[in-house]
């Protein structure tokens, strides 16, 4: 009945029925309290109505009746508020070894990449059953990513990445929106997932066409960007290392120790004086400007495949060259 009643969207995600379940709790809830409400003023005004000689009992204190009008609200309130707040922290959280495409929405359209190197416009192919991490910023102005089918929605903001997923569970292709007013040509800027079955889905990867993987990319462009000059592999630089920095504690110049991520990593490059790294100095020049948004996409994605070196026979540190490792060991 859920797939063919018109107002409501089909599930093809993993979190999808879950939310459905939520969203039904609240709104047969709301129908209950609301028909008791009213039930109650019926019989009221019909039992109490204005007679000669009857009036209402008045009731100075009950404690059974006030405990009860608190706590079984507040038990009822407790309920949604829990299980809300574990839905929330299930949908903000990636599993660790999803597949990650970058996202950038622009006026009007929405561009991702692959980490393969395939890239898209307003079309997203992904496989049935696997987890798929996107990683969004904008170019422009906040725009809303939302997939009705999905049950996602997450505002993309310029100038920060933030990221949602999800698990697509059924074949097809599903509408993409952007759910934010973001200009004249708002209800334009639509777009589609396509989901694939995997034997389908590595037929199209295969024949796509790719200009290397964002990781390779990111190498050419930290390469063109003079970055090796201090970000040195082999010795200790004007800048400190990157190697297995992704992921890890940094401890900054203030004192502070916080976790690289990809906004750290972002905003390392935009503006590296923002957090300066324990021990070194603010040489490094601004980039805010001067890379677009797909370049710093590839920058991100080669960072973190920058594996952490493995130790030698010898117990000394070997490095692996830059590019060898496509993908960052998820500790």
């Amino acid at each position: 009945m859920v797939e063919t009643f018109p107002l409501w969207p089909v599930q093809a995600s993993s979190i999808a029925w879950q939310l459905d379940l939520l969203y039904v709790f609240l709104l047969v809830l709301s129908l209950v309290t609301c028909a008791a409400i009213f039930a109650t003023i019926t019989v009221f005004a019909v039992k109490y109505r204005r007679r000669h000689g009857r009036e209402a009992e008045h009731i100075e204190g009950s404690l059974v009746l006030e405990i009860g009008w608190s706590i079984i609200p507040l038990g009822v309130f407790l309920v949604i508020f829990a299980w809300g707040a574990i839905l929330y922290f299930h949908e903000r959280t990636p599993p660790r070894d999803s597949t990650e495409v970058y996202t950038v929405a622009k006026q009007w359209m929405w561009k991702f990449q692959h980490p393969e190197g395939q890239r898209e416009i307003d079309e997203l192919h992904v496989p049935v059953g696997r987890d798929v991490k996107l990683i969004m910023t904008s170019q422009d102005v906040i725009h809303s990513f939302y997939v009705p089918a999905f049950r996602i929605k997450q505002d993309v903001v310029p100038g920060r990445y933030v990221t949602t997923w999800f698990r697509a569970t059924k074949p097809g292709t599903y509408h993409l929106f952007c759910a934010e007013y973001c200009g004249t040509m708002h209800s334009g800027m639509i777009g589609q997932i396509v989901v694939m079955e995997p034997s389908d889905y590595q037929a199209w990867m295969a024949g796509s066409r790719t200009f290397g993987s964002l990781a390779a990319a990111g190498e050419s462009q930290f390469s063109q960007l003079g970055c090796p000059t201090c970000h040195k592999f082999e010795t200790q630089g004007r800048g400190p290392t990157l190697i297995g920095v992704y992921g890890n504690p940094v401890t900054l110049e203030d004192g502070r120790t916080i976790i690289a991520d990809e906004n750290y990593i972002r905003e390392s490059i935009m503006s590296p004086g923002a957090k300066i790294v324990s021990g070194f100095k603010n040489i490094m020049p601004v980039f805010q400007g001067l890379v677009s948004e797909e370049q710093m996409n590839e920058l991100v994605a080669y960072i973190k495949s920058i594996s952490a070196p493995p130790v030698g026979s010898a117990g000394n540190p070997t490095l692996v060259p830059p590019g060898t490792q496509p993908q960052h060991s998820k500790e």
